[in-house]
């Protein structure tokens, strides 16, 4: 099933070994993978064990949460804020740490 959903997709994986980025950075890179053509993009967070060699392998990106271990759940939580942060930044919405 994980692999119908990364078919054609544009993968980020989250892992400790990825990136931190800011939100606007964030929202920066999902507008130039937009700008690129990118019309569809996953995010693939692993479990306890982390995420499979082939996932990581097929992933284009790499975004990390910092250097802490989150749950499963506050990981969906935090990337789901992440991502509506992002859309509306690039909507033109005021941020509020500008």
């Amino acid at each position: 099933m994980l692999r119908q959903h990364l078919e054609g997709a544009y993968v980020i994986a989250c892992d400790e070994h990825g990136t931190a980025r800011a939100s606007r950075a964030f929202a920066a890179e999902i507008a130039r993978l937009r700008d690129d053509g990118v019309r569809k993009m996953v995010f693939v967070i692993g479990g306890a064990d982390g995420l499979d060699p082939s996932v990581l392998e097929q992933a284009k990106g790499k975004l990390a949460f910092g250097p802490q271990t989150w749950p499963h759940a506050m990981a969906r939580a935090m990337l789901a804020e992440q991502v509506y942060r992002a859309v509306t930044i690039l909507s033109g919405s005021p941020y509020h740490r500008d």
